[in-house]
């Protein structure tokens, strides 16, 4: 279990406690020692895979504990306790949590986001702090997830109502948008143009049509049958094909994808909560109703020579 930031807070003003300066690398193996993570732990990524969440968490525990002045950066990914830390922790508190911390002025301004609110002509801020025990990065990511995962459920449900010449539109518009297909034209005509054989469409891998895929498309409720890919696998050696993708708005048992695992051909198994999320990763049928910009300091640009 990788503790949260807050569980973080107190070891880690401990470990300052001999008021040397320790750097995070040290500071972090340290701490992972204590809480005693496994290496599968350490792995442990957040959503978008970019940053370890232990990693995370322990840079978000050093800022906490630095906007509330318990320990200070002399350098770059290097820390020191205060005389404020020292004396924190001659109390011997049981924990250190955000809200512990509001004790201290400077993390309350810190933790707080500033709202302008209308009232008649005039205008007066009010703080709202953020009560979440995740990191802001966390609590960023996970929503983002969470809108992510509704919006692929509701791509889906319309997909479902489509017809199905709609359909096989927007099968193309995807293929085509991820690179396959050659020109739009190209994939237009291909698509729906066999329909023999266990055969929608055929659709060129890439630009130069150096290699043809052979496709499959249904909109469907209930599991695949196991049945329906060995016919499709039947539809390639007959044509003398190697690759095939099997889209459906459905889902694939376990013995489907037994069977795909077993055979020569390479056939590309795409469900719905698939096919949802490279819609919404390519654009198809989407659009963009805001971006947000996270930034850093750019530690970089602030050293001086």
């Amino acid at each position: 279990m990788i503790p949260t930031y807050e569980e973080i807070m107190l070891p880690l003003l401990k470990h300052l406690a001999d008021e040397k300066e320790h750097g995070l690398s040290e500071t972090h193996d340290s701490l992972a020692a204590q809480f005693g993570l496994t290496d599968e732990a350490l792995r442990t990524l957040l959503p978008s895979g970019r940053q370890p969440v232990f990693r995370n968490r322990v840079g978000w525990a050093t800022t906490y504990l630095k906007k509330a002045g318990l320990l200070t950066a002399p350098r770059r990914a290097h820390f020191r306790i205060t005389k404020k830390g020292l004396e924190l922790l001659k109390e011997s508190p049981s924990e250190i949590t955000a809200k512990f911390l509001t004790r201290y002025d400077d993390f309350v301004e810190f933790k707080s986001v500033r709202k302008e609110k209308e009232i008649g002509s005039a205008a007066r801020t009010e703080l709202v702090e953020n009560r979440t025990d995740q990191t802001p990065e966390e609590s960023l990511e996970y929503a983002y997830q969470k809108l992510h995962s509704e919006l692929s459920k509701e791509v889906l449900d319309i997909v479902k109502e489509c017809s199905p010449a709609f359909f096989e539109i927007l099968v193309i518009d995807l293929l085509t948008t991820m690179g396959y297909g050659g020109s739009r034209k190209d994939a237009g005509e291909a698509m729906g143009r066999s329909g023999d054989g266990g055969i929608d469409g055929i659709i060129k891998e890439d630009k130069l049509g150096l290699d043809i895929i052979y496709l499959q498309a249904k909109r469907w409720e209930n599991p695949v049958p196991v049945k329906e890919i060995r016919d499709f696998t039947g539809a390639l050696a007959s044509k003398k094909a190697k690759k095939g993708i099997f889209i459906t708005t459905s889902t694939f048992p376990t013995s489907v994808y037994e069977f795909v695992g077993q055979v020569e051909y390479k056939i590309i198994l795409i469900d719905g909560g698939r096919l949802a999320d490279l819609m919404i990763e390519n654009n198809v049928g989407l659009s963009t109703a805001n971006t947000y910009q996270v930034k850093t300091i750019d530690s970089d640009y602030f050293e001086e020579n």
